[in-house]
């Protein structure tokens, strides 16, 4: 059976080598040679047998043992760039979409070109267009994804169905108009509300792509916030939290900015509308009433929600033989036979077309998810992100929720965010730069 290093095992065999933030390593009491070793970001019990599967899975197609590292999500990213920079990190990692720009700018995971055109049997082409553009940073492939999936909206049929309402179409992506009129009209009765979504520009983006907006401009180098599809976005959301009084107050901002914050309100059975992704359809399947999903709202440059992904890479520490086995297990963990095992437990849409039929109904309408990825239905928007984009979020998540209480208007926040965050688009690019230098120099 596969095995699991557990946070405690990790931390004492760091303490152990005696290594250091600085970069000082010493010996390793880690598994012994020729073990497959996998980390991935893994939140409660069902998760973590989803990724026992892996295991057992990897172990009966490698004929190796495999050992995964798990860690509650919230902390993986820390927890990683430690182990990157202690060089006790796993021969294969996961990283979640909007990390792929960091970690490859300062090096801490090599590109996959090399591996995949010498491998005639990895067909890279069976992969999402989104998720390989997600995967990629500077040209080059820095991991192989294993989901993939636009936001959508969620809709309490049970509740639409009390108000006489018809439910939306599952082809035809709703007016943003449209999700306002009924929002408001559904926010009528004491405790009904419209809509949820979290007060975060990780949500509001979908917005923004679909204004036809960015929060980067098409050099990088400078916030796009202020300009008039941004700003247009922004402010239909913030209106229906403040001047629509369409969703659920806001009465404390810790709570609010929670990831959960905009599912619980919805799992409550008193809202009818919510954005979120099809990786929240196992948690919402607990819901006390009927529900369904369709495409996200269109607004004036169509519906273009942001697409995520999230991929396995190789960290630039793996050498020689370490290197075959990494590629070997990095094509097993995102093979056809893993990626069923993911999408038939629900997790979330797999990354690859060939693994698109194991991710089956209910909802009914869970077909849309793979339709608005090959463009047959609305559309989707690859995450857009910079090298610092956590330093991005901090920022906005700081002065972002003063618009959806009413503290500011819209101008007021995007005039306090630009300056500082031109600061960090200028960062970006001087980071892309570095980059792009040393790729040049081999």
């Amino acid at each position: 059976m596969s095995s699991s290093l557990s946070r405690r095992t990790l931390l004492r065999r760091t303490a152990a080598g005696g290594l250091a933030v600085a970069g000082l390593s010493g010996c390793s009491t880690g598994p012994p040679p020729g073990t497959a070793t996998w980390s991935m970001w893994s939140n409660g019990p069902e998760e973590g047998k989803v990724w026992a599967s892996f295991g057992d899975y990897v172990e009966k197609r490698m004929h190796v043992k495999s050992v995964s590292t798990l860690t509650p999500s919230d902390s993986y990213a820390t927890k990683l760039d430690l182990q990157l920079v202690s060089g006790t990190a796993s021969l294969v990692t996961g990283i979640n979409g909007w990390m792929v720009p960091t970690y490859a700018a300062r090096g801490a995971h090599r590109p996959l070109d090399d591996l995949i055109a010498d491998d005639p049997d990895f067909d890279l082409d069976d992969f999402y267009p989104a998720i390989r553009s997600i995967s990629s940073f500077a040209g080059k492939t820095y991991g192989i994804g294993f989901d993939v999936a636009p936001t959508v909206l969620y809709y309490n049929k049970t509740l639409l169905d009390k108000h006489g309402i018809d439910p939306p179409s599952p082809t035809e992506p709703m007016t943003w108009e449209t999700l306002r009129d009924l929002a408001i009209e559904l926010s009528g009765p004491k405790d009904s509300y419209g809509f949820t979504c979290g007060p975060a520009i990780d949500d509001l983006v979908s917005w923004i792509y679909s204004a036809g907006g960015n929060v980067i401009n098409d050099k990088g180098d400078a916030s796009a916030l202020d300009a008039p599809e941004a700003r247009h976005a922004i402010e239909f959301v913030i209106d229906l939290f403040v001047k629509d009084r369409a969703t659920p107050p806001i009465t404390n901002l810790v709570s609010a900015k929670a990831s959960g914050a905009a599912l619980s309100n919805f799992l409550q059975g008193n809202v009818a509308f919510m954005q979120n992704g099809p990786w929240q359809v196992l948690n919402v399947r607990k819901a006390p009433f009927e529900w369904d999903i369709v495409p996200f709202p269109a607004g004036p440059a169509g519906s273009k929600p942001r697409v995520s992904g999230s991929s396995f890479g190789i960290p630039s520490g793996v050498k020689g033989s370490d290197l075959d086995l990494a590629w070997r297990l990095l094509k097993t963990l995102t093979s056809t036979g893993a990626l069923d095992i993911y999408a038939t437990a629900g997790r979330n849409n797999p990354a690859r077309r060939s693994s698109g039929s194991a991710f089956k109904p209910p909802p009914a309408n869970l077909g849309v998810v793979q339709k608005i990825l090959k463009g047959e239905v609305g559309g989707g928007h690859p995450f857009d992100v910079t090298t610092n984009w956590n330093r991005v979020r901090l920022l906005m998540g700081q002065e972002l929720p003063r618009a959806f209480l009413g503290d500011l208007t819209v101008a007021e926040t995007i005039e306090n965010i630009n300056p500082r965050l031109n600061v960090l688009m200028r960062q970006h690019r001087d980071a892309v730069r570095q980059a792009d230098r040393r790729g040049e120099r081999g």
